[in-house]
């Protein structure tokens, strides 16, 4: 009998003003499991690199996706994280050799797929297989972050991670913004036209 392959979903970098949102997808090896799955927000930064890691020596196949702030601006956040999920999966199942037979997507909104798709609302505490995707989705954001951070340090990247802090903001009045910021975001857009850019 065949294995029936399912595949979890996340993303990571909806709500940051700056660099991409990018999907992770999993698919676990029943045979061989990895010990400490959990939502990536609830982890700290050295045991998500090191599940991290796990995943990608131990899951039966995994896929990151990603979707970039220009993309963002053109056709908006929701649709940009459904893009990134679907280039995760479509990863995925290049590396896997066929498309699994279903994906399991956190949240309530499906992104476009040519398999079965279901939404679960807090899906990274409640499949494992999600939890994986959500651990990949943001060690790899965070990464583009501590890389955009060498870029422009200025903005204070690898301590808020393009999120709306005060620092950030503070830095986005004094410098404008960079080429990674979304502009279509309205703490960005503001600053901008303040300085009548």
């Amino acid at each position: 009998m065949r294995t029936i392959w399912i595949c979890g979903v996340d993303e990571a970098g909806r709500g940051p003003l700056v660099g991409s949102v990018v999907a992770g997808a999993v698919v676990l090896d029943p045979n061989n499991p990895i010990v400490g799955l959990k939502d990536s927000k609830k982890l700290t930064p050295t045991k998500r690199e090191y599940l991290f890691e796990q995943i990608m020596l131990k899951a039966k196949a995994w896929g990151i996706g990603e979707a970039g702030p220009e993309e963002i601006d053109q056709i908006n956040i929701l649709q940009a994280t459904m893009l990134a999920m679907r280039r995760a999966v479509e990863d995925l199942s290049a590396r896997l050799g066929a498309w699994p037979d279903k994906a399991l997507i956190d949240g309530n909104r499906c992104p476009e797929l040519p398999i079965p798709a279901e939404a679960i609302v807090k899906g990274d505490t409640k499949e494992p297989a999600i939890s994986a995707a959500s651990i990949l989705a943001k060690v790899t954001r965070d990464r583009q972050m501590a890389i955009l951070h060498e870029r422009f340090p200025q903005y204070g990247f690898a301590q808020h991670m393009g999120y709306p802090t005060a620092a950030h903001f503070a830095a986005l009045k004094e410098f404008g913004a960079c080429e990674e910021h979304r502009r279509t975001f309205s703490p960005v857009r503001n600053v901008l036209e303040a300085m009548g850019k």
